[in-house]
């Protein structure tokens, strides 16, 4: 969030060697009984993180909210890292997968819909931006996550280059130099809204949605 379809290379080894294997055979029932505990664990690890954040965290706290014990708990995961990297390569796919929808849209329609997507789509609250910052400040330590947010980041620069490639009127000569500031803006207006009470999701909206218009050549800044 380079990076075309499938571009850019997602850590998954690194990822799958965080997640733990079976000691046996799994019966015939456990793939499935097993993805829904997987699921259990996701969700308890970001309900403790939007609580108390990642750093005061323990696996005891998300093996509890999942309901079962932290050794249960270590047969799915080797680790709080590794829970979090897996929910944050899920969420970057979905982001990816939303991205690739849009392209057949014109370039105008394109820049609304990303627009809904960061800032107004369904689920989007201040919480959940806050989640995704704890994501960012662990990555600076975590290599696994570290490479997974810079392939994030490579395929969000890439999908707004080539919309800005489709925009003849931009105001700047290098697509790529617009998808950089685009992201810029996006990124900084995501965290502007957690920490600035000033400003809110809409206003975030309205100040992307109206800039990146201007800079692909469609409107002038209200």
């Amino acid at each position: 969030m380079d990076a075309k379809a499938g571009t850019a290379k997602k850590p998954r080894a690194a990822r799958k060697a965080r997640v733990a294997a079976p000691a046996k055979p799994p019966r015939a029932d456990a793939a499935p009984r097993g993805d829904a505990r997987r699921k259990a664990i996701l969700r308890a690890l970001h309900g403790c993180v939007i609580n108390k954040g990642y750093s005061k965290t323990t696996l005891a706290d998300v093996a509890e909210a999942a309901g079962m014990y932290p050794s249960h708990l270590l047969y799915y995961f080797n680790g709080k890292e590794a829970i979090l990297e897996h929910y944050f390569q899920d969420v970057a796919e979905k982001i990816v997968s939303r991205l690739e929808s849009f392209r057949q849209e014109s370039p105008e329609r394109q820049i609304e819909l990303l627009a809904n997507l960061f800032f107004a789509g369904e689920g989007i609250k201040k919480t959940e931006i806050g989640f995704m910052l704890e994501c960012f400040g662990v990555a600076v330590h975590d290599s696994v996550l570290r490479e997974e947010k810079a392939a994030l980041d490579r395929q969000c620069k890439e999908y707004l280059h080539e919309l800005f490639q489709q925009s003849p009127g931009r105001i700047m000569k290098d697509a790529r130099d617009c998808a950089e500031i685009a992201y810029a803006m996006l990124i900084g207006l995501r965290s502007a809204v957690y920490f600035d009470e000033k400003l809110d999701l809409p206003d975030a909206y309205r100040l992307f949605h109206s800039a990146v218009l201007h800079m692909a050549g469609y409107a002038t800044v209200s």
